[in-house]
């Protein structure tokens, strides 16, 4: 059996595991962790987004976050505001994602290394120091909180947020849709001048590929992945806050991308699992858990440089022969 088909089978079971989950859980009576496996689900969709700027393109961001917030404020302006249904909502937060991105790109993609890294850091600080100022929109340091309007009310049949398994089987299939676009991508002529970017800007404009608009877009696109996982952790927590758009959660994006196998489809939803179950598990037995998590990205960045994804990946040429 080759490895690509091990991999498939591995997904294909893990997709209906998640499918399963709240059964699952609710047949050995651990129903809470069903709400940590939504967040997981939305914080491996943030993850993604700094992936494909670092692991596809080569462009260190830290600054993933400012899209994220976008996408969050554009749900709850959009509900509490505006007076938006879900979808329209969604959409709101979507688009601002995208605009801002689309914009900030421009000036971002002409920079490279730690210059690209530290203008991304400018962009997340104004926009957080805006958003903490602006409290008639915003609503500062409180931020703003809503009631989620239901997913479908059709005569009889209503699905609603406030029911756990519903949200959270509405997150999984949001969050599945994204990576099977990005599946899609990774395998378009797009996704393989991505990755001829990042082997070598020179060899790809030798190519032919015009390096700044491809980067532009990788930008924009990591941004709108950024903002749909905003608009879903404003959703799944009925509320929106300046705090997620500093830029130290675009950092624990980085991380989790890292840990995870930058460059692979799965590898940070998987470095952001492991990391967020760490966290559930030691956070109420020893307040300073983050040594452990520390410990354990350093660890791994020591024994498996590609990630735990990677590592996998060779393990498996290795015992399959490719």
């Amino acid at each position: 059996m080759s490895a690509l088909a091990v991999n498939r089978g591995l997904t294909a079971l893990l997709l209906a595991l998640l499918i399963a989950a709240p059964w699952l859980l609710a047949w050995v009576e651990s129903e809470f962790w069903l709400t940590v496996l939504t967040e997981i689900l939305i914080w491996g969709l943030f993850a993604a987004s700094a992936n494909l700027l670092f692991g596809q393109v080569g462009l260190l961001s830290f600054g993933q976050a400012l899209y994220f917030g976008f996408g969050m404020y554009g749900v709850a302006i959009g509900i509490d505001r505006f007076g938006l249904g879900l979808w329209p909502a969604m959409g709101l937060g979507v688009a601002a994602a995208i605009v801002m991105a689309a914009c900030a790109g421009v000036v971002a993609v002409r920079l490279t290394w730690h210059y690209f890294a530290i203008i991304t850091v400018v962009f997340s600080l104004i926009f957080y120091f805006l958003a903490l100022r602006l409290k008639p929109i915003t609503g500062g340091d409180d931020g703003l909180s809503f009631a989620a309007p239901a997913i479908m009310d059709l005569g009889g049949l209503r699905l609603s947020l406030t029911d756990d398994a519903t949200q959270y089987w509405f997150v999984l299939l949001i969050v599945a849709l994204a990576f099977a676009v990005q599946a899609r991508l990774r395998a378009s002529a797009l996704g393989r001048a991505f990755a001829a970017v990042r082997e070598g800007e020179r060899k790809a404009a030798l190519l032919g590929i015009d390096v700044l608009r491809v980067r532009w877009i990788a930008f924009v696109i990591a941004g709108g992945l950024a903002g749909l996982a905003g608009a879903l952790f404003a959703l799944y927590g009925r509320y929106a806050s300046a705090t997620h758009m500093y830029y130290t959660v675009s950092g624990e994006a980085v991380v989790w991308t890292v840990l995870g196998g930058a460059g692979t489809l799965l590898g940070p939803p998987i470095g952001a699992a492991l990391l967020i179950l760490v966290r559930e598990e030691l956070s109420g037995i020893w307040e300073h858990y983050p040594l452990i998590v520390g410990a354990l990205t350093i660890a791994v960045v020591v024994f498996a440089p590609k990630g735990i994804a990677g590592g996998w990946n060779a393990l498996l040429a290795r015992v399959t022969g490719r």
